[in-house]
């Protein structure tokens, strides 16, 4: 019995390692978001960015509006205005309106939650994905993601970057030629510039961030007060100290 169970505990634990593996995509070298979760006005707008373009399709089941506005700093009744379109209490939950079954129909799978893909996936990731897409008319949407290959959704910020074209190189594998994407170049389509994109992308990487760990701006923010703290006792006890021994030399 013992042993049955732990042969099927390995074949679940290798099917799901195999699962992750595919999912993962290829190994290609990830772009550093440097991107900083104190900067307010950054996730402000990527806040912003991420409610105008991404809810359509991914929510944030785990994270309240309300929440959001607080911790970012944005007022809530400019939040509830400008920011919530589909008539929501500013309590509720980032939820979006689209029918799971049918999200799956169009995409191939149900678009997953993202409230804890920085936590999954790592922001560098999540910033390397959002500037990876490329023209591929072979795909239903006709984009690919050189990050993650095969994607089943359209580039929802193609009106902000352009469509990028793929950028490839011959490399040699196992003693064969093959051609690899390495990078992307958009055409000029867009409404941003290259820098101005390359923002866009962190802010909404930061916004993602945060949302997947909201205490740690808190908990920030307290540990610096905590470490001030000690400082400050640190100085206190060697004075008392001194003090103490003057006596005694």
């Amino acid at each position: 019995m013992i042993k049955k169970l732990a042969i099927g505990l390995f074949a679940l634990s290798a099917s799901v390692a195999s699962t992750l593996a595919v999912a993962a995509g290829p190994e290609v070298p990830l772009m550093h978001a440097n991107n900083d979760i104190t900067d307010k006005a950054s996730l402000q707008r990527g806040a912003k960015l991420f409610l105008n373009y991404c809810l359509g399709c991914h929510q944030m089941q785990y994270q309240r509006y309300e929440r959001t506005f607080r911790d970012i700093g944005i007022p809530t009744e400019i939040g509830q205005e400008q920011l919530i379109f589909d008539g929501s209490k500013v309590g509720s939950h980032i939820l979006n309106a689209i029918d799971p079954k049918d999200a799956a129909k169009w995409f191939g799978a149900t678009p997953p939650d993202l409230t804890l893909v920085d936590r999954v996936r790592g922001t560098d990731w999540v910033y390397t994905y959002l500037k990876s897409f490329y023209k591929d008319e072979t795909r239903p949407f006709g984009v690919n993601n050189i990050v993650f290959p095969s994607v089943g959704m359209p580039h929802v910020l193609q009106e902000l970057q352009g469509l990028p074209t793929p950028v490839t190189h011959e490399v040699e594998e196992h003693g064969h030629k093959v051609t690899k994407i390495v990078g992307t170049e958009t055409d000029g389509s867009g409404e941003m510039s290259n820098d101005e994109y390359d923002h866009a992308a962190r802010d909404i990487t930061n916004f993602l961030a945060y949302v997947g760990e909201p205490s740690r701006l808190e908990s920030e923010s307290i540990g610096i007060k905590v470490i001030g703290f000690l400082f400050i006792l640190f100085i206190l006890a060697f004075l008392l100290k001194k003090e103490y021994w003057r006596d005694v030399h």
